[in-house]
């Protein structure tokens, strides 16, 4: 591609991710190209591509399945195109939508094209602002991008509190980089992270998803969970688990940190993951808190139902959680009230059960966490290795026999069913 579009006449570089992770003796996820060619003149140039974007046009290349993002060189924005927000504006949590993108500095217009110095001031960090060509094959530098590569450091290029409010998502950029790479974010660009994260608030909940994903299910969870909480993060993300942390730290912290330790095991060990275990557990705290709040004592399955429900419909407020993930969530929090009831073929029913691997993985968890399940791990585990046989005879030994009726008719008795309240 860099070939074609120089051909044609164009300049034409491999920028930002890729070039890095190259240096870095990583494998890059994918390469994007940067030109001084317009979208118009890149389509020209490749028919096999369209011309996406509304606030700056960019060209996606298709080759097979894959797809190469080809922008043009971009020029930094004017004040007309956006305005500053004050301090005591970012300090109020409850700001709207509209008044959030009206006075934050979020960039309203993006469609100015410049030069390449230009647009190496539009990139976000450093390291990211290196500029391969084929051209006797070097790499361009124009903020000191290799040196941060040594440095292994983060550093905003420009004023950082007003990058992170031109799009607050860099906060999250920030610390899911650091946290990937291993690098340390520089003092400058660090100090503004906890402010500028209100500012999340006002992003879209749909967008805010996708950066969930990206922050959670590649690898690297458990320092990105940690760098969150440093920079007072998390609680923009997950206001109601946050909120339970504060009254049940040491629980909440000790699962959270185990569940993201597990799973960036097994994406190490090339085992699949998936984000409705993820998001089970880290609004866990929040659904346990609910319950409590109430003051039933032991939760039924409608109770379990009622406050997995609300706390799915005001977590979606900010982020947009498609229901092909909320659903399963509910059922595994479901299931860990099932996990107890084990009479007759219920016990079988629920081995069958869809949700049944992802359930009980979690009951485990709690488990290792320091919940009190009265051995209903050790149980359910050695259930699963057993012969049909042994089965039937696990679940029969659990069952308590009927107490004769005065008249010599007999009555179905219910086994007791052990308090789950987490303690």
């Amino acid at each position: 591609m860099l070939y074609g579009l120089i051909e044609a006449g164009y300049e034409a570089y491999i920028v930002g991710g890729g070039v890095r992770d190259l240096l870095l003796g990583l494998k890059p996820k994918d390469f994007d190209i940067a030109t001084n060619a317009h979208p118009d003149q890149i389509r020209a140039v490749f028919r096999n591509s369209r011309i996406i974007g509304r606030r700056f046009r960019i060209v996606h290349v298709h080759f097979g399945r894959e797809i190469i993002e080809v922008s043009t060189f971009r020029a930094a924005h004017n004040i007309d195109n956006v305005a500053l927000v004050e301090d005591e504006t970012l300090s109020r949590a409850d700001a709207k939508l509209d008044s959030v993108r009206a006075t934050s500095g979020l960039i309203l217009r993006d469609n100015v094209y410049g030069t390449i110095e230009e647009d190496v001031q539009r990139r976000d960090f450093t390291v990211n602002a290196l500029y391969y060509t084929v051209k006797n094959f070097v790499v361009h530098d124009y903020v000191d991008g290799f040196a941060d590569i040594d440095r292994r450091c983060l550093r905003m290029i420009g004023n950082p509190t007003e990058r992170y409010r031109e799009d607050p998502v860099r906060v999250l950029r920030a610390i899911r980089l650091a946290a990937k790479l291993d690098f340390s974010i520089t003092a400058e660009t660090a100090a503004p992270l906890p402010l500028c994260a209100q500012l999340l608030e006002s992003i879209p909940p749909a967008r805010l998803f996708d950066e969930f994903l990206k922050l959670f299910v590649s690898g690297n969870s458990l320092p990105t969970y940690r760098l969150l909480r440093r920079y007072d993060v998390f609680q923009h993300l997950f206001p109601q688990t946050w909120a339970a942390m504060q009254t049940n730290t040491a629980y909440c912290d000790l699962l959270l940190e185990t569940a993201f330790a597990n799973t960036d095991g097994r994406l190490a060990e090339g085992k699949t993951i998936t984000p409705v275990f993820m998001l089970a557990v880290l609004l866990w705290p929040a659904l346990l808190a609910n319950l409590r709040s109430n003051g039933s004592g032991l939760a039924s399955i409608t109770d379990t139902q009622e406050a997995g429900q609300n706390i799915i419909d005001e977590q979606v407020q900010r982020l947009a959680i498609p229901k092909r993930f909320s659903f399963p969530v509910r059922e595994i929090w479901e299931l860990q009230q099932k996990f107890a009831d084990r009479r007759g073929k219920r016990v079988e029913l629920l081995v069958n059960h869809k949700r049944f691997r992802a359930a009980f993985d979690f009951l485990l968890l709690r488990e290792q966490c320091g919940e009190n399940l009265q051995g209903l791990g050790k149980w359910w585990t050695t259930y699963q290795e057993a012969q049909p046989e042994q089965r039937a005879a696990m679940v029969a030994a659990l069952q308590t026999p009927a107490a004769p009726h005065a008249n010599s008719r007999r009555r179905k008795v219910k086994s007791p069913r052990p308090n789950l309240t987490p303690t």
